[in-house]
């Protein structure tokens, strides 16, 4: 089965180009032109990815994420013409998984479009179940819960989790964990946007983000998971 993929882009031009190459490429494709229009058809396509613009009437992408989340973990691509690495930031902050700058090439949007859905199809694929210090990872199920209690990740907060808990204790720099979140590819700040999901995933697993006990910085290194979830 094709994946369906959900452009929200107020520019109509953008949107019929974008679809006409994701339909040549395979995918099923549905489109909004805000982010109010967004959430509806959202709601009753279930897309398995969305393409989404940030500055657009009605609703713009941001605080179409913030309101979509609450509904959906479907990862979201955020389209920006901003080179300003501050409105990629707020777009990570937000949920968002990756990043592109308008303008962009096609062929490099289906291969991110790919690596984000390949990223989301390993957290549900796998079979085990990873336990420490009341965090608890199901990989068959996609379910985190953090004392008994569930959180809702996103695909790339939960496999940036999987990957920490995977070998806790052990260090991993930003690098390996950019290589293992994104299939390689090399993406611009590579090392904010590490910090920036690493940020957003301390908000919701730790009591208290600003002093982690699970999700350790090494300074100058990178990360690791803190098995005992007590301070070091």
């Amino acid at each position: 089965m094709s994946a369906k993929i959900l452009i929200v882009d107020d520019k109509m031009s953008l949107r019929s180009l974008v679809k006409s190459y994701l339909t040549q490429e395979g995918f099923e494709v549905v489109e909004a032109e805000n982010g109010k229009d967004a959430l509806f058809v959202a709601r009753r396509e279930k897309p398995d990815l969305i393409l989404l613009d940030l500055m657009m009437p009605e609703m713009g992408g941001h605080e179409f994420m913030r309101l979509h989340e609450k509904e959906s973990d479907a990862p979201i691509i955020i389209l920006t013409a901003r080179v300003e690495e501050n409105d990629r930031v707020v777009g990570l902050e937000l949920g968002a998984d990756d990043y592109i700058t308008k303008p962009f090439s096609l062929r490099e949007m289906v291969a991110r479009i790919h690596a984000v859905l390949r990223r989301a199809d390993k957290t549900q694929r796998g079979s085990d179940t990873l336990r420490y210090a009341g965090i608890t990872l199901d990989r068959r199920a996609h379910i985190v819960t953090v004392n008994d209690h569930p959180v809702i990740l996103t695909p790339t907060e939960f496999d940036l989790l999987g990957a920490l808990m995977s070998s806790p204790g052990r260090v991993l720099s930003r690098v390996e964990l950019l290589e293992h979140l994104n299939d390689d590819m090399a993406i611009d700040g590579a090392e904010r946007i590490v910090d920036v999901h690493i940020h957003n995933l301390r908000g919701k697993v730790e009591a208290d983000p600003a002093n982690p006990r699970y999700v350790e910085t090494v300074y100058g290194i990178g990360y690791r998971f803190n098995e005992v979830g007590q301070p070091s």
